[in-house]
């Protein structure tokens, strides 16, 4: 479970960040799952956009990436999300505790 100090530091992270996907009315499939599994092994934070042709909102499509990647929701904001996975391997930011 992230503390409200942990957030905040991963939204002042993600505030500069561009959204690396975009999510549409394809939704959420497996290739687009591999994909930000991929990107989060690496980066360990991302925001996405989900596009007004989405069948769902920004809320629901950020927890169902968050579900089959094993990543976090950090933020939803309109049509964008923040997620955030840790890499056990090598870690890329420092939460505070």
């Amino acid at each position: 479970m992230m503390t409200s100090k942990q957030r905040a530091y991963l939204k002042s992270l993600a505030n500069g960040l561009t959204p690396v996907f975009q999510v549409g009315k394809g939704g959420v499939g497996d290739a687009l799952c591999v994909q930000v599994e991929d990107y989060l092994r690496v980066h360990e934070l991302m925001k996405i956009s989900v596009l007004d042709s989405a069948f769902a909102d920004a809320g629901e499509i950020a927890r169902e990436i968050a579900g089959k990647t094993g990543a976090k929701v950090v933020q939803v904001i309109g049509a964008k999300a923040i997620l955030y996975k840790k890499n056990p391997e090598k870690q890329r930011i420092v939460l505070p505790k």
